[in-house]
This record gives C-alpha cells, structure tokens and sequence, in this order.
C-alpha cells in the first residue's frame, strides 16, 4: 500500500466557498491537478453552474476558481491508498483545516464532493462547528461508480447550491 500525500490548496484571498474532496485519485496525482482524471466530472459541473465557458488548460481553471471565490483542497493531508478508491484508504490524516479556515474568515460554505470527504471531515472536524460556515455535502463528480450514483444532470442539480454561497 503506497503512502500518498494531497495537492496544496488552491484558494483567492477572498474565497468565500471550499469545496473539499477526500484525497485525489492516481490520475489526480500523476498530474498534480485538482480532479485531473478526464472522466471526473467536476470541472463541467463547475463551468456549467458558473455559466462560464469550458476551459481545458489547468491553470485557467485554477484562475477561474479563484476569481469565483471557489477555493479547492481535501480533507485528508496523507494516507495510505492502492488505487484510486476511497474504500482503499487506510491511516489518514486530516489536512490543517483550522488554519486555513484562519486566513479564510470570508469563507461561508464548505461543501464536500462526495460522501467519504463528508465523513472524514466529521471524523476529525465535526465536533467544533463553524459560526457563520455553512456544510454540504454533496454526490462525488467521480468518474468510479458507487452505491449512490445519480447521473449529471442529478449531480447538477445539487451541485448548483453552492452559487447561492458566492
């Protein structure tokens, strides 16, 4: 089992959302790119709820969450994991979300992609509620099929709640 470690955030000084994913898959980390695997659906249900053209270069997408006051990062800092599939992770550990929620006081949502970054964020975070920091969890834009899988446009639907928060 490979120890594997989370991108850095990526976050403007004035986000005012996180959206948190559990740990990046293989195709993730090869790259070094938030939702890096062609098949995950998070950067068009990102375009598509900003009403914002299709970008495919990296760093625009980045520009482009930063101008939206969309900050990316994961729950889980490091951990043990063969493969891509969150049922596989073993040892994790919780990035420092205190400390970015510190730099971040604007920040009026965190919304989870899936419900193993859900989880672990109760795991570790869920006794100490945030005042004015809004939660929501919400279906995974991965590619892997699960027991709750809903189709885009289902995922759309939910995902679109997060707009109210920007």
């Amino acid at each position: 089992m490979a120890e594997i470690q989370s991108l850095a955030p990526i976050a403007g000084p004035d986000a005012r959302v996180l959206i948190l994913g559990s740990i990046p898959g293989v195709e993730s980390l090869r790259k070094q790119q938030y939702y890096g695997n062609p098949r995950n659906q998070f950067w068009r249900i990102f375009y598509t709820i900003l009403d914002l053209p299709f970008e495919d270069d990296y760093p625009k997408r980045l520009d482009d969450a930063r101008k939206s006051c969309i900050a990316l990062w994961d729950v889980i800092g490091q951990c043990y994991r063969e493969g891509s599939l969150d049922s596989s992770i073993r040892r994790e550990q919780p990035n420092d979300l205190a400390a970015f929620i510190k730099v971040h006081p604007q920040l009026k949502l965190i919304a989870f992609n899936g419900t193993k970054a859900y989880a672990t964020y109760q795991k570790y975070f869920g006794k100490h509620p945030l005042p004015g920091v809004s939660l929501l969890s919400l279906p995974s834009t991965s590619p892997t099929p699960g027991r709750y899988n809903k189709t885009f446009e289902e995922k759309l639907k939910c995902w679109k709640e997060i707009k109210e928060y920007l």
